[in-house]
């Protein structure tokens, strides 16, 4: 398991992406799977550089964990701000137009989608989200 501590700020997203990058180049992971974890990884960063402090920042500290086959990676965010479990709310109706469909939650949705499986908890102060995504594009 290879680890990054960061502070949680939109600025750092490109240094957050291209650790994770690493990792899955490193497992010859397809690109079409590095996009989908990638399009997550961006969310989830945001989410927690947006929130997480507000008004304030803090670190935040992204695991990278691929089984040594090569065949799943699993991906753990870490931040120590206000409690919160963006799995908790609904997901959107996309049966709606864009007009009449709340602002908010795509994001998340779009993590849920693409991943194999999305985990929270809190735990001692806080906030754990875990991605899990099978690298050869079967489910894990």
């Amino acid at each position: 398991m290879k680890e990054l501590f960061i502070e949680a700020i939109k600025e750092n997203l490109d240094q957050v992406l291209a650790f994770v990058d690493e990792q899955l180049e490193e497992k010859e992971c397809p690109m079409k799977v590095q996009m989908q974890i990638d399009l997550a990884v961006e969310e989830i960063f945001v989410n927690i550089a947006n929130y997480a402090y507000d008004p304030e920042t803090g670190p935040a500290t992204v695991r990278v964990d691929v089984t040594p086959d090569g065949s799943v990676v699993t991906i753990t965010f870490v931040d120590n701000g206000v409690p919160y479990d963006p799995l908790a709310k609904a997901d959107p109706d996309i049966t709606l137009s864009a007009e009449e469909r709340q602002i908010g939650g795509l994001g998340i949705f779009l993590v849920k989608k693409n991943m194999d499986d999305v985990k929270y908890e809190y735990v001692n102060g806080s906030n754990i989200l875990t991605l899990k995504k099978g690298l050869r594009g079967e489910k894990r």
